[in-house]
């Protein structure tokens, strides 16, 4: 069977675990080599890594790159022209969460919610472009978040994070829409992570209720089909948006949140 992305080298940040990791092992499975950034035990990361290489026959590199770190990102993707030619396919991922009101949010959490889950993908493209205009064709995707759309109390920095990431994503797509290259984002719904599990202690506390309450009342009280979106269906998303028939689909911020942001 013909691989679409054979021959393509896509960069995966936050692809340690969840969203990302699921991405990854799609588009590994189209034919793509793929570099998996972030954070995590080392003994895990090098199986994931691996297993990638065994079950897809392609070439798998880790990064560690702090993607917080600017300078840190222009040279992964300096690295990346020297072992791949370049990325061709670029996953803006990695992220974190933080819940508290706004008059009590930690400072330094903020600046590093804006960090990771904004600036890191101005980075990224910003070191990406230039690669991808030589070849004249690439993909840029970010997983923004319902919370691009909607606000939600207590997540002052995501949200705001990620309403910042679709107005990026929008002017890319106008500056490169010439070159063969598309940007879009992708917005799940709440999708059953460690970023998402990591969230409920800070949420029972700061409203007040039980585990079973967050799960039921807070997280799929928003979704009309009262079900997690997975991260296997989001990266199917993703890797339709790699194909030749998502040519004409960018600046776009696509849905995938079983109806929350609808109304």
């Amino acid at each position: 069977m013909t691989q679409m992305l054979a021959g393509r080298t896509a960069l995966v940040t936050g692809s340690t675990s969840g969203i990302g990791l699921a991405m990854a092992t799609a588009l590994a499975a189209q034919g793509a080599n793929i570099i998996i950034n972030g954070f995590g035990d080392a003994a895990a990361i090098e199986a994931e890594r691996a297993k990638l290489e065994t079950n897809h026959g392609i070439t798998a590199f880790y990064s560690p790159t702090d993607m917080t770190d600017g300078q840190a990102i222009a040279a992964m993707f300096a690295d990346a022209a020297t072992r791949f030619g370049g990325v061709d396919i670029l996953i803006n991922n990695a992220g974190m969460q933080h819940v508290a009101p706004i008059d009590a949010f930690p400072i330094d959490k903020w600046d590093q919610i804006i960090a990771l889950n904004m600036s890191a993908a101005f980075h990224a493209m910003r070191a990406a472009i230039p690669q991808m205009k030589a070849k004249k064709w690439g993909r840029i995707i970010s997983t923004a978040s319902a919370h691009s759309k909607a606000a939600s109390p207590f997540k002052s920095a995501y949200v705001t994070a990620k309403h910042g990431l679709v107005g990026l994503t929008k002017t890319a797509a106008l500056e490169v829409a010439t070159h063969g290259i598309t940007v879009n984002a992708i917005s799940p719904g709440y999708v059953w992570t460690p970023l998402v599990e990591k969230q409920i202690p800070d949420t029972m506390a700061a409203r007040g209720l039980t585990r079973e309450q967050v799960i039921n009342d807070v997280l799929l009280e928003a979704q009309p089909t009262k079900e997690f979106v997975t991260s296997d269906q989001v990266a199917a998303l993703a890797v339709f948006l790699c194909s030749d028939a998502a040519a004409q689909i960018t600046g776009a911020n696509l849905s995938i949140d079983g109806g929350w942001t609808a109304a």
